[in-house]
Protein backbone atom coordinates (compact mmCIF):
# COMPACT_ATOMS: atom_id res chain seq x y z
CA UNK A 1 0.00 0.00 0.00
CA UNK A 2 1.08 3.60 -0.68
CA UNK A 3 0.94 4.65 2.94
CA UNK A 4 3.34 1.89 3.96
CA UNK A 5 6.06 3.21 1.61
CA UNK A 6 6.12 6.83 2.75
CA UNK A 7 7.56 8.26 5.97
CA UNK A 8 5.58 10.48 8.38
CA UNK A 9 7.84 13.52 8.80
CA UNK A 10 5.52 16.55 8.38
CA UNK A 11 4.19 18.13 11.57
CA UNK A 12 1.34 20.61 12.12
CA UNK A 13 3.41 23.70 11.32
CA UNK A 14 4.77 22.25 8.10
CA UNK A 15 1.37 20.89 7.03
CA UNK A 16 -0.27 24.28 7.68
CA UNK A 17 2.52 26.07 5.80
CA UNK A 18 2.07 23.75 2.80
CA UNK A 19 -1.70 24.36 2.80
CA UNK A 20 -1.47 28.14 3.14
CA UNK A 21 1.30 28.47 0.57
CA UNK A 22 -0.83 26.53 -1.90
CA UNK A 23 -3.90 28.65 -1.08
CA UNK A 24 -2.34 32.07 -1.57
CA UNK A 25 -0.26 31.72 -4.70
CA UNK A 26 -0.93 34.22 -7.47
CA UNK A 27 -4.71 33.82 -7.00
CA UNK A 28 -5.70 36.73 -4.70
CA UNK A 29 -3.48 39.21 -6.52
CA UNK A 30 -4.90 38.55 -10.00
CA UNK A 31 -8.50 37.73 -8.99
CA UNK A 32 -8.95 40.80 -6.75
CA UNK A 33 -9.84 43.05 -9.72
CA UNK A 34 -11.95 40.26 -11.28
CA UNK A 35 -14.07 39.91 -8.12
CA UNK A 36 -14.59 43.67 -7.87
CA UNK A 37 -15.58 43.89 -11.54
CA UNK A 38 -18.09 41.05 -11.17
CA UNK A 39 -19.73 42.55 -8.08
CA UNK A 40 -19.40 46.12 -9.49
CA UNK A 41 -19.71 47.75 -6.09
CA UNK A 42 -18.11 48.21 -2.65
CA UNK A 43 -19.87 45.05 -1.44
CA UNK A 44 -17.35 42.87 -3.32
CA UNK A 45 -15.94 41.91 0.11
CA UNK A 46 -18.95 39.63 0.56
CA UNK A 47 -17.66 37.42 -2.25
CA UNK A 48 -14.46 36.81 -0.26
CA UNK A 49 -16.51 36.02 2.84
CA UNK A 50 -18.58 33.57 0.78
CA UNK A 51 -15.39 31.84 -0.36
CA UNK A 52 -14.21 31.51 3.24
CA UNK A 53 -17.59 30.14 4.34
CA UNK A 54 -17.64 27.47 1.65
CA UNK A 55 -14.04 26.50 2.39
CA UNK A 56 -14.73 26.14 6.11
CA UNK A 57 -17.86 24.04 5.54
CA UNK A 58 -16.16 21.84 2.95
CA UNK A 59 -13.13 21.43 5.22
CA UNK A 60 -15.41 19.62 7.67
CA UNK A 61 -16.01 16.96 5.01
CA UNK A 62 -12.29 16.75 4.24
CA UNK A 63 -11.45 16.58 7.95
CA UNK A 64 -13.72 13.62 8.65
CA UNK A 65 -12.36 11.70 5.67
CA UNK A 66 -8.74 12.83 6.06
CA UNK A 67 -8.57 11.89 9.75
CA UNK A 68 -10.25 8.53 9.09
CA UNK A 69 -8.09 7.64 6.06
CA UNK A 70 -4.71 9.41 6.45
CA UNK A 71 -3.06 8.01 3.34
CA UNK A 72 -1.30 9.42 0.31
CA UNK A 73 -3.70 10.39 -2.43
CA UNK A 74 -6.46 12.17 -0.51
CA UNK A 75 -9.69 11.98 -2.48
CA UNK A 76 -8.56 8.83 -4.28
CA UNK A 77 -8.79 6.94 -0.99
CA UNK A 78 -11.89 8.79 0.17
CA UNK A 79 -13.89 7.88 -2.95
CA UNK A 80 -12.71 4.28 -2.82
CA UNK A 81 -13.72 3.91 0.81
CA UNK A 82 -17.04 5.76 0.59
CA UNK A 83 -18.35 4.10 -2.58
CA UNK A 84 -16.92 0.63 -1.93
CA UNK A 85 -13.51 -0.83 -2.71
CA UNK A 86 -14.86 -3.48 -5.07
CA UNK A 87 -17.83 -1.74 -6.64
CA UNK A 88 -18.60 1.82 -7.71
CA UNK A 89 -15.71 3.07 -5.59
CA UNK A 90 -13.20 1.61 -8.04
CA UNK A 91 -14.68 3.60 -10.89
CA UNK A 92 -15.08 6.79 -8.82
CA UNK A 93 -11.52 6.70 -7.50
CA UNK A 94 -10.17 5.99 -11.00
CA UNK A 95 -12.14 8.94 -12.39
CA UNK A 96 -10.71 11.17 -9.69
CA UNK A 97 -7.16 10.20 -10.60
CA UNK A 98 -8.02 10.57 -14.29
CA UNK A 99 -9.31 14.10 -13.85
CA UNK A 100 -6.35 14.86 -11.58
CA UNK A 101 -4.08 14.10 -14.53
CA UNK A 102 -5.83 17.00 -16.30
CA UNK A 103 -6.87 19.46 -13.61
CA UNK A 104 -3.72 19.21 -11.46
CA UNK A 105 -1.54 20.38 -14.37
CA UNK A 106 -4.16 23.11 -14.97
CA UNK A 107 -3.68 24.30 -11.37
CA UNK A 108 0.10 24.25 -11.75
CA UNK A 109 -0.13 25.98 -15.13
CA UNK A 110 -2.49 28.67 -13.78
CA UNK A 111 0.08 29.74 -11.19
CA UNK A 112 2.86 29.65 -13.77
CA UNK A 113 0.81 31.72 -16.25
CA UNK A 114 -0.06 34.18 -13.46
CA UNK A 115 3.64 34.41 -12.63
CA UNK A 116 4.49 35.35 -16.22
CA UNK A 117 1.61 37.84 -16.41
CA UNK A 118 2.71 39.64 -13.26
CA UNK A 119 6.37 39.55 -14.26
CA UNK A 120 5.47 41.80 -17.19
CA UNK A 121 5.09 44.67 -14.69
CA UNK A 122 8.85 44.52 -14.20
CA UNK A 123 9.73 43.78 -17.80
CA UNK A 124 7.12 43.80 -20.58
CA UNK A 125 7.02 40.40 -22.27
CA UNK A 126 5.83 39.44 -25.72
CA UNK A 127 3.37 36.56 -26.00
CA UNK A 128 6.16 34.10 -26.81
CA UNK A 129 8.39 35.41 -24.02
CA UNK A 130 5.51 35.06 -21.52
CA UNK A 131 5.04 31.43 -22.56
CA UNK A 132 8.76 30.76 -22.16
CA UNK A 133 8.60 32.31 -18.70
CA UNK A 134 5.60 30.23 -17.55
CA UNK A 135 7.12 27.02 -18.91
CA UNK A 136 10.41 27.76 -17.15
CA UNK A 137 8.59 28.18 -13.83
CA UNK A 138 7.13 24.67 -14.15
CA UNK A 139 10.54 23.19 -14.95
CA UNK A 140 12.17 24.93 -11.96
CA UNK A 141 9.47 23.61 -9.64
CA UNK A 142 9.97 20.02 -10.77
CA UNK A 143 13.72 20.35 -10.21
CA UNK A 144 13.17 21.84 -6.73
CA UNK A 145 10.76 19.02 -5.75
CA UNK A 146 13.14 16.31 -6.89
CA UNK A 147 14.29 15.56 -3.31
CA UNK A 148 13.34 13.98 0.06
CA UNK A 149 10.11 14.99 1.83
CA UNK A 150 11.82 16.31 5.00
CA UNK A 151 13.85 18.76 2.91
CA UNK A 152 10.65 19.82 1.14
CA UNK A 153 8.96 20.47 4.50
CA UNK A 154 11.73 22.90 5.44
CA UNK A 155 11.56 24.64 2.04
CA UNK A 156 7.78 25.02 2.47
CA UNK A 157 8.19 26.85 5.78
CA UNK A 158 10.77 29.23 4.26
CA UNK A 159 8.48 29.96 1.30
CA UNK A 160 5.54 30.54 3.66
CA UNK A 161 7.57 33.18 5.52
CA UNK A 162 7.92 34.97 2.18
CA UNK A 163 4.15 34.77 1.66
CA UNK A 164 3.49 36.26 5.12
CA UNK A 165 5.95 39.12 4.61
CA UNK A 166 4.26 40.03 1.34
CA UNK A 167 0.72 39.98 2.74
CA UNK A 168 1.62 41.87 5.91
CA UNK A 169 3.47 44.56 3.97
CA UNK A 170 0.41 45.14 1.76
CA UNK A 171 -1.92 45.25 4.78
CA UNK A 172 0.47 47.48 6.73
CA UNK A 173 0.68 49.89 3.80
CA UNK A 174 -3.09 50.37 3.82
CA UNK A 175 -3.18 50.88 7.59
CA UNK A 176 -0.35 53.43 7.43
CA UNK A 177 -2.19 55.28 4.66
CA UNK A 178 -4.77 56.27 7.27
CA UNK A 179 -7.94 55.50 5.34
CA UNK A 180 -8.11 51.78 6.17
CA UNK A 181 -11.66 51.71 7.61
CA UNK A 182 -13.27 53.61 4.73
CA UNK A 183 -14.12 50.51 2.59
CA UNK A 184 -15.64 48.75 5.61
CA UNK A 185 -17.80 51.74 6.55
CA UNK A 186 -19.16 51.89 2.99
CA UNK A 187 -19.45 48.15 2.32
CA UNK A 188 -23.27 48.30 2.11
CA UNK A 189 -23.58 51.47 0.04
CA UNK A 190 -26.17 50.91 -2.69
CA UNK A 191 -26.63 47.22 -1.89
CA UNK A 192 -29.87 45.47 -2.92
CA UNK A 193 -30.43 42.00 -1.47
CA UNK A 194 -32.17 40.59 -4.53
CA UNK A 195 -31.64 37.87 -7.12
CA UNK A 196 -29.10 40.00 -8.97
CA UNK A 197 -26.94 40.33 -5.87
CA UNK A 198 -27.08 36.58 -5.19
CA UNK A 199 -26.22 35.82 -8.82
CA UNK A 200 -23.28 38.24 -8.68
CA UNK A 201 -22.02 36.54 -5.51
CA UNK A 202 -22.19 33.21 -7.35
CA UNK A 203 -20.18 34.42 -10.35
CA UNK A 204 -17.67 36.32 -8.19
CA UNK A 205 -17.25 33.28 -5.94
CA UNK A 206 -15.86 31.31 -8.88
CA UNK A 207 -12.83 33.59 -8.61
CA UNK A 208 -12.71 33.99 -4.82
CA UNK A 209 -13.07 30.24 -4.18
CA UNK A 210 -10.21 29.63 -6.62
CA UNK A 211 -8.05 31.74 -4.31
CA UNK A 212 -8.99 29.58 -1.30
CA UNK A 213 -8.39 26.21 -2.98
CA UNK A 214 -5.54 24.26 -1.42
CA UNK A 215 -6.76 24.04 2.18
CA UNK A 216 -7.05 20.26 1.66
CA UNK A 217 -3.52 19.78 0.27
CA UNK A 218 -2.55 18.10 3.54
CA UNK A 219 -4.95 15.24 2.71
CA UNK A 220 -2.97 14.42 -0.43
CA UNK A 221 0.08 14.04 1.81
CA UNK A 222 -1.80 12.01 4.43
CA UNK A 223 0.79 9.22 4.45
CA UNK A 224 3.52 11.70 5.41
CA UNK A 225 1.75 13.63 8.23
CA UNK A 226 2.68 13.06 11.89
CA UNK A 227 -0.37 12.34 14.14
CA UNK A 228 -2.72 12.69 11.15
CA UNK A 229 -6.04 12.28 12.99
CA UNK A 230 -5.26 15.50 14.86
CA UNK A 231 -2.99 17.45 12.53
CA UNK A 232 -4.95 17.02 9.29
CA UNK A 233 -8.16 18.73 10.54
CA UNK A 234 -6.26 21.35 12.53
CA UNK A 235 -4.03 22.33 9.64
CA UNK A 236 -7.05 22.85 7.37
CA UNK A 237 -9.06 25.01 9.77
CA UNK A 238 -5.98 27.03 10.75
CA UNK A 239 -5.17 27.54 7.08
CA UNK A 240 -8.65 28.75 6.12
CA UNK A 241 -9.03 31.05 9.14
CA UNK A 242 -5.61 32.59 8.63
CA UNK A 243 -6.00 33.05 4.89
CA UNK A 244 -9.53 34.48 5.22
CA UNK A 245 -8.27 37.17 7.61
CA UNK A 246 -5.32 37.98 5.34
CA UNK A 247 -7.50 38.17 2.20
CA UNK A 248 -10.07 40.45 3.82
CA UNK A 249 -7.42 42.77 5.25
CA UNK A 250 -5.53 42.83 1.95
CA UNK A 251 -8.67 43.73 -0.04
CA UNK A 252 -9.62 46.45 2.43
CA UNK A 253 -6.06 47.79 2.36
CA UNK A 254 -5.92 47.98 -1.44
CA UNK A 255 -9.30 49.70 -1.96
CA UNK A 256 -8.56 52.13 0.85
CA UNK A 257 -5.82 53.50 -1.41
CA UNK A 258 -7.16 52.69 -4.92
CA UNK A 259 -10.97 53.24 -5.13
CA UNK A 260 -12.80 50.04 -6.08
CA UNK A 261 -14.04 51.44 -9.42
CA UNK A 262 -10.40 52.03 -10.42
CA UNK A 263 -9.02 48.82 -8.90
CA UNK A 264 -11.35 46.59 -10.93
CA UNK A 265 -9.65 47.69 -14.18
CA UNK A 266 -6.08 47.23 -12.98
CA UNK A 267 -3.93 44.36 -14.22
CA UNK A 268 -1.22 44.99 -11.60
CA UNK A 269 -3.35 46.31 -8.76
CA UNK A 270 -0.94 45.44 -5.92
CA UNK A 271 2.07 46.92 -7.71
CA UNK A 272 0.13 50.10 -8.49
CA UNK A 273 -1.08 50.23 -4.89
CA UNK A 274 2.49 50.15 -3.59
CA UNK A 275 3.63 52.64 -6.22
CA UNK A 276 1.08 55.17 -4.97
CA UNK A 277 2.16 54.65 -1.36
CA UNK A 278 5.94 54.34 -1.57
CA UNK A 279 7.11 54.90 -5.14
CA UNK A 280 8.51 52.86 -8.02
CA UNK A 281 11.18 50.98 -6.08
CA UNK A 282 8.69 49.67 -3.51
CA UNK A 283 6.32 48.70 -6.34
CA UNK A 284 9.04 46.62 -7.97
CA UNK A 285 10.01 45.00 -4.66
CA UNK A 286 6.42 43.99 -3.87
CA UNK A 287 6.06 42.66 -7.42
CA UNK A 288 9.10 40.44 -6.82
CA UNK A 289 7.54 39.22 -3.57
CA UNK A 290 4.28 38.41 -5.38
CA UNK A 291 6.29 36.41 -7.90
CA UNK A 292 7.87 34.52 -4.98
CA UNK A 293 4.38 33.82 -3.64
CA UNK A 294 3.25 32.52 -7.04
CA UNK A 295 6.33 30.31 -7.27
CA UNK A 296 5.69 29.00 -3.75
CA UNK A 297 2.12 28.09 -4.69
CA UNK A 298 3.23 26.04 -7.69
CA UNK A 299 5.74 24.29 -5.45
CA UNK A 300 3.14 23.34 -2.84
CA UNK A 301 0.42 22.32 -5.32
CA UNK A 302 2.76 20.16 -7.39
CA UNK A 303 4.01 18.43 -4.24
CA UNK A 304 0.50 17.41 -3.17
CA UNK A 305 -0.79 16.39 -6.58
CA UNK A 306 2.20 14.19 -7.37
CA UNK A 307 1.10 11.84 -4.56
CA UNK A 308 -2.33 11.12 -6.10
CA UNK A 309 -1.42 9.03 -9.20
CA UNK A 310 1.26 7.36 -7.09
CA UNK A 311 -1.20 6.29 -4.41
CA UNK A 312 -3.65 4.90 -6.97
CA UNK A 313 -0.93 3.04 -8.87
CA UNK A 314 0.55 1.61 -5.66
CA UNK A 315 -2.94 0.37 -4.85
CA UNK A 316 -3.21 -1.37 -8.25
CA UNK A 317 -5.96 0.95 -9.47
CA UNK A 318 -3.98 3.10 -11.91
CA UNK A 319 -1.18 2.58 -14.41
CA UNK A 320 1.67 0.74 -12.67
CA UNK A 321 4.46 3.03 -13.80
CA UNK A 322 3.17 5.78 -11.49
CA UNK A 323 3.87 3.58 -8.43
CA UNK A 324 7.63 3.91 -8.82
CA UNK A 325 9.55 5.64 -6.02
CA UNK A 326 12.95 7.21 -6.45
CA UNK A 327 15.53 4.57 -5.39
CA UNK A 328 17.41 6.85 -2.96
CA UNK A 329 15.15 9.85 -2.24
CA UNK A 330 11.94 7.84 -1.73
CA UNK A 331 9.45 10.06 -3.57
CA UNK A 332 7.10 9.32 -6.53
CA UNK A 333 9.34 10.70 -9.25
CA UNK A 334 7.40 9.30 -12.24
CA UNK A 335 4.18 10.92 -11.07
CA UNK A 336 6.02 14.20 -10.46
CA UNK A 337 7.66 14.20 -13.89
CA UNK A 338 4.45 13.32 -15.79
CA UNK A 339 2.31 15.94 -14.05
CA UNK A 340 5.08 18.49 -14.49
CA UNK A 341 5.34 17.63 -18.19
CA UNK A 342 1.60 18.06 -18.79
CA UNK A 343 1.60 21.31 -16.77
CA UNK A 344 4.46 22.56 -18.94
CA UNK A 345 2.38 21.99 -22.09
CA UNK A 346 -0.73 23.61 -20.54
CA UNK A 347 1.30 26.66 -19.49
CA UNK A 348 2.13 27.21 -23.16
CA UNK A 349 -1.42 26.75 -24.45
CA UNK A 350 -3.94 28.47 -22.16
CA UNK A 351 -4.93 31.85 -20.70
CA UNK A 352 -5.40 32.39 -16.97
CA UNK A 353 -9.10 33.36 -16.89
CA UNK A 354 -10.09 30.22 -18.85
CA UNK A 355 -7.95 27.98 -16.67
CA UNK A 356 -9.58 29.20 -13.43
CA UNK A 357 -13.12 28.23 -14.51
CA UNK A 358 -11.93 24.93 -16.00
CA UNK A 359 -10.21 23.97 -12.73
CA UNK A 360 -13.39 24.43 -10.69
CA UNK A 361 -15.73 22.76 -13.19
CA UNK A 362 -13.58 19.62 -13.35
CA UNK A 363 -13.14 19.31 -9.59
CA UNK A 364 -16.65 19.96 -8.38
CA UNK A 365 -18.46 16.91 -9.77
CA UNK A 366 -15.92 14.14 -9.19
CA UNK A 367 -14.16 15.49 -6.14
CA UNK A 368 -16.08 17.95 -3.98
CA UNK A 369 -19.69 16.89 -4.50
CA UNK A 370 -18.94 13.18 -4.96
CA UNK A 371 -16.94 12.81 -1.76
CA UNK A 372 -19.48 14.82 0.24
CA UNK A 373 -22.21 12.41 -0.88
CA UNK A 374 -19.81 9.54 -0.21
CA UNK A 375 -19.34 10.72 3.39
CA UNK A 376 -23.12 10.60 3.91
CA UNK A 377 -23.15 7.01 2.64
CA UNK A 378 -20.16 6.01 4.75
CA UNK A 379 -21.56 7.55 7.93
CA UNK A 380 -24.76 5.58 7.36
CA UNK A 381 -22.95 2.30 6.72
CA UNK A 382 -20.24 2.39 9.40
CA UNK A 383 -19.93 3.15 13.09
CA UNK A 384 -18.96 6.69 14.03
CA UNK A 385 -15.95 5.32 15.93
CA UNK A 386 -14.24 5.14 12.52
CA UNK A 387 -14.05 8.95 12.49
CA UNK A 388 -11.51 10.53 14.88
CA UNK A 389 -12.88 13.93 13.82
CA UNK A 390 -16.66 14.46 13.77
CA UNK A 391 -18.11 17.66 12.33
CA UNK A 392 -20.66 19.62 14.39
CA UNK A 393 -24.33 19.56 13.32
CA UNK A 394 -23.83 16.60 10.98
CA UNK A 395 -25.22 16.21 8.30
CA UNK A 396 -26.21 19.88 7.76
CA UNK A 397 -22.69 21.06 6.78
CA UNK A 398 -22.50 18.28 4.17
CA UNK A 399 -25.80 19.29 2.56
CA UNK A 400 -24.76 22.94 2.64
CA UNK A 401 -21.43 22.14 0.95
CA UNK A 402 -23.16 20.16 -1.81
CA UNK A 403 -25.66 22.97 -2.43
CA UNK A 404 -23.00 25.69 -2.62
CA UNK A 405 -20.69 23.64 -4.84
CA UNK A 406 -23.55 22.99 -7.24
CA UNK A 407 -24.27 26.73 -7.41
CA UNK A 408 -20.61 27.50 -8.19
CA UNK A 409 -20.57 24.75 -10.83
CA UNK A 410 -23.47 26.43 -12.62
CA UNK A 411 -21.68 29.78 -12.33
CA UNK A 412 -18.61 28.48 -14.22
CA UNK A 413 -20.68 28.45 -17.42
CA UNK A 414 -22.27 25.81 -19.63
CA UNK A 415 -19.19 25.14 -21.76
CA UNK A 416 -17.08 24.50 -18.65
CA UNK A 417 -19.71 22.12 -17.24
CA UNK A 418 -19.79 20.27 -20.56
CA UNK A 419 -15.99 20.09 -20.50
CA UNK A 420 -16.09 18.51 -17.04
CA UNK A 421 -18.70 15.98 -18.15
CA UNK A 422 -16.61 15.15 -21.23
CA UNK A 423 -13.59 14.45 -19.01
CA UNK A 424 -15.74 12.13 -16.88
CA UNK A 425 -17.09 10.30 -19.94
CA UNK A 426 -13.60 9.88 -21.42
CA UNK A 427 -12.24 8.63 -18.10
CA UNK A 428 -15.05 6.08 -17.83
CA UNK A 429 -14.19 4.70 -21.28
CA UNK A 430 -10.50 4.48 -20.37
CA UNK A 431 -11.42 2.71 -17.11
CA UNK A 432 -13.31 -0.06 -18.90
CA UNK A 433 -10.63 -0.39 -21.58
CA UNK A 434 -8.00 -0.75 -18.84
CA UNK A 435 -10.15 -3.36 -17.07
CA UNK A 436 -10.55 -5.32 -20.29
CA UNK A 437 -6.83 -5.22 -21.16
CA UNK A 438 -5.89 -6.33 -17.64
CA UNK A 439 -8.69 -8.93 -17.66
CA UNK A 440 -10.32 -7.35 -14.63
CA UNK A 441 -14.03 -7.31 -13.93
CA UNK A 442 -14.63 -3.60 -13.31
CA UNK A 443 -16.93 -3.98 -10.31
CA UNK A 444 -15.37 -6.93 -8.50
CA UNK A 445 -12.09 -7.79 -6.85
CA UNK A 446 -11.23 -10.20 -9.62
CA UNK A 447 -13.04 -11.93 -12.48
CA UNK A 448 -14.57 -15.35 -12.05
CA UNK A 449 -12.24 -17.84 -13.70
CA UNK A 450 -13.54 -19.66 -16.75
CA UNK A 451 -14.05 -23.36 -16.31
CA UNK A 452 -11.49 -25.32 -18.30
Amino acid sequence: MAEDSLVRRLGLAQATAINMTDMVGIGPFVTLPMVIATMNGPWFLYAWLAGALLSMVDAMVWSELGAAFPMAGGSYNFLKETYGKTKLGRLMSFLFVWQTMIQAPLVIASAAIGFADYFSYLLPLSTIEAKIMSGSVVICIVILLYRKIEAIGKISVVLWVGVLITMLWIIGGGIAHGNFMHPIRHINDGINLNYGFVAAIGFASVKSVYSYLGYYNVCHLGGEIVKPSRNIPRSMFLSIAGIAVLYMLMNVSVVSVIPWHHAMGSKFVISEFMQLLMGNTAAKVVTCLILLVAFSSVFSATLGYSRIPYAAAADGAFFKVFAKLHPTKNFPYVSLLVLGGIAFVFSLLFKLKDVISAILAMRILIQFIAQAIGLLLLRKARKTTLFPYKMPLFPLPVYLAILIWFGILVSTGLHMVLGGLTAIATGTVVYFIKARVNKEWPFAVKPVADKA
